[in-house]
């Protein structure tokens, strides 16, 4: 799964103010020929990223060219259960991302487009967003 190599704070602020508005970089398809755009903001984990990552994978029988546009970089802590008020923040349980609406998720290349989309489709089916197919010539 996807995680950082080294991060300098293990605690951080998840950014859950970052769910308006829609994206303003990493909104065009930039390696592929056809991608997965969020239609929605929400936060996404590296087990949706490698699930949806392993439908697209699986789809294609390991053929064409895979890009993943996003990268859960924050820490997302949680306390343990039944643990009282206070005594600090809980431990880092996850890895997580804020994503805005517009975002190429997944690109992918090197396939017919029919079984790109299928794939594509698929993969949004593992995500807790809306999204779309688009190629580089519908935007």
């Amino acid at each position: 799964m996807l995680e950082p190599k080294k991060i300098i704070y293990r605690k951080q602020h998840r950014r859950r103010g970052a769910f308006s508005g829609t994206a303003k970089r990493g909104h065009q398809l930039a390696f592929g020929f056809i991608g997965l755009k969020a239609q929605s903001n929400g936060e996404l984990t590296a087990r949706q990223i490698e699930a949806a990552r392993r439908a697209m994978t699986h789809s294609v029988q390991r053929g064409g060219k895979i890009w993943i546009r996003i990268f859960p970089h924050t820490p997302v802590t949680k306390k343990a259960a039944e643990v009282p008020m206070g005594s600090g923040k809980g431990t880092p349980e996850y890895f997580a991302l804020a994503v805005k609406a517009g975002t190429i998720l997944f690109e992918m290349d090197g396939l017919d487009e029919p079984s790109a989309r299928i794939a594509l489709r698929l993969a949004g089916y593992k995500l807790p967003l809306k999204t779309k197919v688009v190629t580089r010539f519908t935007h």
